[in-house]
């Protein structure tokens, strides 16, 4: 059988392209990037027949550089703002997610960003490491998870790994989700129920996000939607960058409204250093390393290699989305 060449989009180091080369059929060729140049891009892509997505936007134009395209394997479940669906229906192009790794990697992702933002753990560490040993100093602003209400904006996949992690800190919860409605076993196992947006923004002790970024919820945790939080709410993102207002947010922590936030996606990224959430000592930042483990990169690749087989034997690939 001929060599099947498959594309992988981001340009990164050796030890990255030598983990997906362990988890490739023998059949097939990776084609790599040796600098982040989109010339080098549009070169390297134009003879593959499939093409391994991350971290960045594939749009119309790169996808009409290769005429041999059939198939993009997503490395991650968050689709709906990183590739031109317009474009791969236009050709005809299959797509396929990976939840696998990326499931327990962003549920534990999101309480370890709860545990750090509750704590001010960053701040903590910086300042101690700047000589200022804070033993009681914020003891004030410090929470526990314990006994506190979550609210899940989403309940997905993700969703439910993290309402299951945090079963065992004895929290309750709230959930809104227009398409799904949790069986009533896991509702109880998990101290869950159900309820409207307004009741999740005007309840929670804590908002987790784990959305898709859409037209619709775009922006949905602006300055109006803070403004209906419960004051000294914390909130916690690891979904998409644009589901939130970046400015009403550094408004609302400046002033206290919002007691903490822990962010791991931006609107734009790389977020800048010299951005207003980097300045404050109440947000937690992490830059888009959530699903980012060893562990979840070697399950992640394991299963794009399977859809790779697969895709050449004819056989339904698997997480197939049906544009």
């Amino acid at each position: 059988m001929d060599t099947i060449r498959v594309f992988y989009t981001a340009f990164a180091p050796e030890v990255v392209y030598d983990a997906i080369r362990r988890e490739l059929p023998a059949d097939a060729r990776l084609v790599t990037l040796s600098e982040d140049s989109e010339a080098e891009r549009r070169a390297a892509i134009a003879g593959c027949e499939v093409a391994i997505m991350a971290t960045m936007f594939l749009s119309a134009e790169l996808m009409a550089a290769a005429p041999a395209l059939k198939l993009v394997l997503h490395q991650g479940v968050g689709y709906q703002d990183t590739l031109d669906l317009d474009a791969m229906r236009a050709r005809g192009i299959r797509l396929a997610v990976t939840p696998e790794g990326t499931i327990t990697s962003v549920a534990e992702h999101a309480v370890l960003l709860m545990l750090a933002a509750c704590r001010r753990l960053p701040h903590a560490d910086a300042e101690l490491r700047a000589g200022r040993f804070h033993r009681l100093a914020l003891r004030p602003v410090s929470r526990e998870l314990r006994g506190k209400r979550v609210g899940f904006l989403g309940m997905g996949r993700i969703g439910q790994e993290v309402a299951a992690r945090l079963a065992g800190f004895e929290t309750t919860g709230l959930y809104f989700d227009r398409s799904k409605q949790l069986p009533p076993e896991r509702e109880a196992a998990w101290n869950l129920r159900k309820a409207g947006l307004e009741e999740v923004l005007r309840e929670s002790d804590i908002i987790t996000l784990h959305l898709p970024l859409t037209p619709a919820s775009r922006g949905m945790i602006d300055a109006a939607a803070i403004a209906r939080m419960k004051p000294g709410a914390i909130l916690i993102n690891t979904a998409r960058g644009g589901l939130v207002d970046e400015e009403a947010l550094a408004d609302a922590l400046e002033d206290g409204r919002v007691l903490a936030a822990g962010l791991d996606v931006f609107e734009h990224e790389p977020y800048p250093a010299t951005g207003r959430l980097a300045g404050l000592p109440n947000v937690v930042l992490t830059p888009h390393l959530a699903g980012g483990t060893a562990d979840a990169f070697r399950d992640k690749m394991r299963v794009i290699g399977d859809n790779i087989s697969r895709f050449r034997a004819g056989q339904p690939l698997r997480h197939e989305i049906l544009l």
